[in-house]
Parts: C-alpha cells; sequence; structure tokens
C-alpha cells in the first residue's frame, strides 16, 4: 500500500523504521518543527532526517490544516495515513482521505488512558499491564476501532522509563501488522466500548506535589512514575522544595501524622504517611534518595542527619 506517515520523535522514528522496512511504499513523510521543550531533547530522533536519508519527501508543519498539505496529500494518493505521536489534531478532511482511512498507534490499551501521558497514569493507578494500540482514527481523539492491541506486564518495581522501553518495541511491528489486517480487506474491528473510556490531561507541576496523605504505596508510585528523565516528585522540608528521586514502601508500619520523619530503616528514613496513619495502619514512604534546592542529590542517611520534623506538600 501507498503510505503516508504523520509522526514526530522516538516513536515516530521507530514507526517510520518498520513502514520503510517492510512491503509498503512509504510516499510521504509529515512532521512537526523541532521544538526546545525538554521531551524533545530526550526523544529526539528525527522523523524528518529519517524521511530524507531514505529519499521520502518531507512535509514540517505545526498543524496539518493548511490547503497547500491538503493538495500534496492527494497528490501523494496514499491507500492510508499512519499517525504516530502526532500532537496536534488532524481534521477529518485529512484522516478521511485515503481509502483506507487513518490508523493511529497510541502507547495505552485503548479505551482507558486517551489522551496524554498514559503511562505515568497508569503506573499511579497500579495497572496490571500497559501497551500499544493500533486503532481506526475518527473525530474524537483516540476513540476509533481497534485493529491490533498488544500488551506488556507492569513489573513490581517497574519505572515509567521502563515501560517506556517496552513498550516503544511495540510500535513498529504493531503498525506493520496493523496495515496487513487493513490491506486484507477487513473491515470489522473491534468497536472501543466507550462505558470503559478514559481521557486523561497533560501532566503539569502540581502533578509531582507530594501529599503525605496518599498511602505509601501509591506514593511509592508516583515516585517511580516521575522517575528520570520525567521531572521528579516534590515537597518541602522547612521550607525548601525537595524532590524525591527513590523510594519504596517501609517493612514497618509507622503511625502518626502523615509527613513526619520519622524512623531510619535500611537504607531510607520512613516517613509517615496515609490517611490512616494517625490509627496505626499504614507502612510509611521510604525516601532513599534525594535531590535538594540546589541540585545536589544525597542518600537519605546522608540528607536527614536527624529524625523528627515534616516534609510538607507546600512551603
Amino acid at each position: 500500500m501507498r503510505v503516508v506517515m504523520f509522526g514526530f520523535q522516538t516513536w515516530g522514528h521507530r514507526t517510520l523504521q518498520a513502514l520503510l522496512a517492510s512491503e509498503h511504499e512509504v510516499v510521504l513523510v509529515v512532521t512537526h518543527p523541532r521544538g526546545e521543550g525538554a521531551y524533545e531533547k530526550i526523544w529526539s530522533d528525527s522523523v524528518e532526517d529519517l524521511a530524507r536519508e531514505n529519499g521520502v519527501e518531507v512535509i514540517v508543519r505545526e498543524r496539518p490544516e493548511d490547503q497547500e498539505l491538503l493538495d500534496k496529500l492527494k497528490a501523494a494518493e496514499p491507500d492510508v495515513i499512519v499517525a504516530c505521536n502526532w500532537r496536534t489534531w488532524i481534521p477529518p478532511q485529512v484522516f478521511a482521505l485515503p481509502k483506507h482511512g487513518t490508523l493511529n498507534v497510541h502507547d495505552s490499551l485503548l479505551p482507558k488512558y486517551a489522551g496524554f501521558s498514559p503511562l505515568i497514569w497508569a503506573l499511579l493507578n497500579d495497572e496490571k499491564e500497559v501497551g500499544v494500540t493500533a486503532h481506526m482514527m475518527d473525530e474524537t481523539l483516540d476513540a476509533g476501532d481497534i485493529v491490533l492491541q498488544r500488551a506488556v506486564p507492569v513489573g513490581p518495581r517497574d519505572t515509567t522509563a521502563d515501560l517506556f522501553a517496552k513498550t516503544l518495541e511495540l510500535f513498529g511491528p504493531i503498525t506493520v501488522d496493523g496495515l496487513a489486517e487493513i490491506a486484507s480487506g477487513r473491515t470489522d474491528f473491534t468497536k472501543q466500548d466507550r462505558s470503559q473510556a478514559s481521557f486523561f490531561h497533560k501532566r503539569a507541576e502540581e502533578d509531582l506535589r507530594i501529599d503525605f496523605t496518599w498511602t505509601a504505596e501509591e506514593l511509592d508510585r508516583l515516585v517511580r512514575a516521575q522517575c528520570a528523565p520525567y521531572p521528579s516528585a516534590f515537597c518541602f522540608h522547612r521550607g525548601r522544595r525537595l524532590e524525591i528521586i527513590e523510594a519504596d514502601v517501609s517493612q514497618a508500619v509507622y503511625g502518626g501524622t502523615p509527613g513526619r520523619i520519622f524512623y531510619r530503616e535500611g537504607d531510607g528514613v520512613a516517613i509517615v504517611a496515609g490517611a490512616e496513619a494517625r490509627r496505626g495502619r499504614s507502612k510509611a514512604l521510604l525516601v532513599k534518595k534525594v535531590r535538594t534546592a540546589d541540585g545536589t542529590e544525597l542518600k537519605a542517611h546522608e540528607y536527614f542527619k536527624n529524625m523528627g520534623g515534616y516534609l510538607t506538600s507546600r512551603p
């Protein structure tokens, strides 16, 4: 099939690699302009460079809404469009242009975790598996019929970086296999159960703030979800910002007021956590490594010289 691809960053790069190695003909690539955002520097594999290296015409756009682009798409005569990590709205006159429509590849097990940062949200919510969905695009974001879906397990100590690595390996294969389903003439793809749908917003500073009334298990997942290269979860100690970059759940139960700097356990320091902590029913967040406001990283025993005092959500 003749394929036009809309893609960006490492996810799009891996997908384009798979398409170029497949039986399909990539006739045009549309990608975003390079930006200065932190995540764009981290996952910076260039779709544009890969396409040019392989002699494929490239169009750079922030939004695919102008007449010039639409004319180029029509001239390319694609059988199908593939979209992967395209971050702006694709209008119906674009996604419905090819006779086989547009195959979108999203890094969640739809209909759950549509929208943004699905791996982080899934880890926070203690999901046992994450994955990638190849679905047909329609007018509702991430809501089209499912062509293929593949899952990987979430390990007990996985971070978002671990889940990223696991799911990234799925993008190329699921795209090529999804196109095979489309090329076979199938149209009876799986309708999404919209009663199970959830749509998540982009992560922001407020989403990183530690609230010690959360259980230790929830806070441990927050720290793992916000692992490097993502921004770290943070709280305040004596009015100064303190990032928690490594933690676990304590072995013992520690009762008292959430946020209390309580006890050295193993290689960590137990911080009282959980709304039920005052009843002696909660384990503590076992902080193992921190980063101070000046960027210094310290083991918990090096930073917490004395027990007592509190970690707080705000200065």
